[in-house]
């Protein structure tokens, strides 16, 4: 199946921005009168039939409407973009594609990249929706610093991971179904001490990933897959 993406369907605009559309027309050859699947990205599937197969702006008409089968719980990642931006859009492609609802890029005190520009993500996560034919597009947040997010969650679940291989509790232990669960995900450098210390105190708890240390992309991919398996 091949999904096309649009935003403001719930606003009644029928049409395909200009890449989707000339996707549609000139490389699928899409005609009037064909068939095409969409999404809006706010949780819901649309068949349509194609009115106007113009490239520059395909206009089609709605026939039908599914819902996206909703899910239990709440999974937000929050995590230190990496030095190399190719690995933060890796991991932003990869946690869409498994399943997320919410990705936060936070500033630590060891962070390497200090600016980040959320345009660019926002495409990957859209590319990532459609590819695994999903119909909701996570919520991707502009960077802000650690101390700030931290004392912004009000979720019931609050985890860190931090590398500490004296700490034998494991996310996996510490996850229920139905909650809205979030877990903090440090830079290469992990989390300066003091960091980890008012996270603990506003409510935070530490948890372990597993014995290997983990490059900070791989962990948030790990952290995602054991929110899915209690959502």
């Amino acid at each position: 199946m091949q999904l096309f993406y649009q935003p403001e369907l719930i606003n009644g605009i029928n049409t395909l921005d200009s890449e989707e559309s000339r996707h549609a027309i000139k490389v699928l050859r899409r005609k009037e009168g064909d068939a095409i699947d969409l999404v809006d990205g706010h949780g819901k599937f649309y068949t349509a039939e194609i009115r106007k197969a113009d490239f520059r702006k395909c206009e089609f008409e709605i026939v039908s409407t599914k819902e996206e089968p909703k899910r239990n719980g709440f999974r937000h990642l929050a995590i230190a973009p990496t030095k190399n931006l190719d690995r933060t859009e890796w991991l932003v492609e990869k946690a869409v594609e498994m399943g997320v609802d919410r990705i936060s890029f936070v500033l630590c005190q060891n962070s390497e990249r200090t600016v980040l520009k959320t345009e660019r993500l926002v495409k990957k996560a859209v590319s990532a929706m459609k590819q695994s034919l999903k119909a909701t597009l996570p919520q991707i947040d502009e960077m802000m610093k650690l101390k700030q997010f931290i004392s912004s969650c009000e979720t019931a679940e609050k985890f860190i991971a931090y590398v500490d291989f004296d700490n034998p509790v494991h996310l996996k232990d510490c996850l229920k179904t139905e909650q809205h669960s979030i877990i903090l995900i440090g830079p290469e450098g992990d989390f300066d001490p003091s960091e980890l210390d008012f996270a603990l105190e506003s409510g935070f708890q530490k948890v372990s990933l597993g014995e290997s240390r983990l490059r900070t992309e791989t962990a948030g991919l790990a952290a995602v897959h054991l929110l899915n398996l209690f959502s």
